[in-house]
């Protein structure tokens, strides 16, 4: 159901508006956002959007890539004070002006890896943009990069669609596109991002998306358990 959500300096929920408590009882919070392409696709994060992400309220703060700008990066690091950022596919480029104030042909481009592995609480949480996946979005091409990564949650963008999904007793998430920006593989992109927070092992992960100028939450939860063989499960 629709809700007016908290900011992220309040508790989280889906469906009603929290009193506000102190953010340690909720563990860790770790902001997953990506595809900003700001400002070739898209002008600015959405204002509803922009004032629920308060500077210092989480620990962790996960970019799928494609920010668009240095300046998306540099207002990303004001928010938390680990920021974890992996290439995308359309990534900003470095320019240097010349003499005249113009952009001189020494623009380099960024540096941010293909891939990261975050340790949260008890969760090894891996993250890549996902345009290297040889089927995009495709959750078993995912689970290959996921056991590639040796992780127990993956991230990926990408498609600009969110998702979380059970697969193989791990979880996939993608927080979509939080501008909302256009993709060729949808015809409607809904601006959305992710918020987990973890203490130990468990996980509440809440998806915000923009539905017809309104913010709707929504909430999975699940808990990291091993098995009498070893073997890890998410549920």
């Amino acid at each position: 159901a629709k809700s007016s959500p908290p900011r992220i300096c309040e508790v989280p929920c889906a469906g009603r508006r929290l009193q506000s408590r102190k953010m340690a009882n909720f563990g860790e919070l770790v902001l997953i956002l990506g595809d900003l392409h700001i400002p070739h696709r898209a002008s600015a994060i959405p204002e509803k959007f922009k004032r629920m992400l308060v500077p210092n309220k989480m620990q962790h703060v996960i970019c799928t890539g494609n920010l668009g700008s240095k300046e998306q990066y540099e207002d990303l690091r004001n928010l938390a004070p680990n920021v974890h950022v992996v290439a995308g596919d359309f990534e900003y480029t470095n320019t240097m002006l010349d003499g005249g104030g113009n952009p001189s042909s020494s623009a380099t481009p960024t540096s941010f890896p293909e891939t990261r592995v975050v340790q949260v609480g008890d969760f090894r949480i891996g993250v890549v943009h996902g345009h290297q996946v040889p089927v995009w979005g495709d959750h078993m091409a995912l689970s290959m990069m996921r056991r590639k990564l040796g992780c127990d949650i993956l991230v990926s963008g990408h498609t600009h669609k969110n998702e979380v999904v059970e697969h193989e007793g791990y979880y996939h998430i993608n927080p979509g596109s939080i501008t909302g920006a256009y993709s060729c593989l949808t015809d409607k992109v809904t601006p959305s991002f992710v918020l987990l927070a973890v203490q130990g092992s468990k996980v509440v992960c809440y998806v915000y998306e923009l539905i017809d100028g309104e913010v709707d939450v929504s909430k999975t939860e699940f808990t990291k358990t091993i098995a009498g063989d070893g073997d890890v499960l998410l549920r």
